[in-house]
């Protein structure tokens, strides 16, 4: 018995809610103005008045303020050639992957400024930099820097040190016997 009240109520509520999901778009039809559907706004490149790019970038504790313009492929970080500040390969090869990935190897000239961290933080800043300002140079190369996760950034940052342990997460020795 109370089975059968209980599908009958069941039932009621799924009527009810089928009626109301059939107003529902009616009332769409009626208000939804009538227009075509038209192609996606293409975005403009933001340039400043020297024909620049600017874009900042961040990893870890360093920031990186990146600007960019059509060139030969020379990069400059804080006034010095990329390979007098960042000596080791890897990070040259870090900074040098969104022209990678992009096709534009050779194609931009890139003036930067980072502060903060260490040099793998820094050419990391300067990598993520970099990707944003190609982007806002032209917004056509968002999908490959995208899928490649260079405009994303790294938010991994060192984890604070607890009270009562030696660092982060290291406990003091304890000596069972």
């Amino acid at each position: 018995m109370a089975d059968k009240k209980k599908d009958e109520a069941i039932k009621d509520l799924k009527d009810i809610g089928g009626a109301v999901k059939a107003e529902a778009k009616d009332e769409k039809v009626k208000d939804a103005p009538a227009t075509t559907v038209s192609a996606p706004e293409k975005k403009e490149p933001k340039l400043d008045k020297q024909g620049r790019s600017y874009a900042t970038g961040r990893r870890k504790d360093a920031v990186a303020r990146v600007w960019i313009k059509p060139g030969s492929g020379k990069v400059s970080v804080n006034g010095k050639d990329q390979g007098d500040y960042f000596s080791r390969n890897t990070h040259r090869l870090i900074l040098n992957q969104p022209f990678l990935v992009s096709n534009r190897v050779g194609q931009f000239d890139v003036m930067c400024t980072v502060k903060g961290g260490g040099l793998s933080g820094q050419a990391g800043a300067v990598r993520h930099g970099i990707s944003r300002a190609l982007e806002n140079f032209e917004p056509a190369l968002r999908p490959p820097l995208k899928k490649a996760g260079m405009l994303t950034r790294d938010d991994r940052i060192v984890e604070r040190k607890k009270v009562g342990k030696h660092k982060a997460r290291r406990t003091k020795q304890w000596a069972k016997r």
